[in-house]
């Protein structure tokens, strides 16, 4: 499964599951909607569901495959 790498304003870094397409897709959505709204994605590492700000990611790149 394809994974994409998030850099958040805080310096922490995320792997996420999901094409870079889709995870751009998914912030871009949430930036959209109502002040406040996160995007909820997979964490590669723990399967576990997080909610992102999207003001906060820095940068987004392909994960390593």
């Amino acid at each position: 499964m394809a994974t994409t790498r998030l850099l958040l304003a805080t310096g922490e870094r995320l792997e996420i599951e999901g094409s870079s397409r889709d995870i751009d897709k998914s912030l871009q959505n949430a930036a959209r909607s109502s002040p406040g709204t996160l995007a909820w994605m997979h964490d590669k590492g723990t399967d576990e569901e997080i909610a992102v700000n999207p003001a906060h990611v820095v940068t987004l790149r392909p994960g390593d495959d």
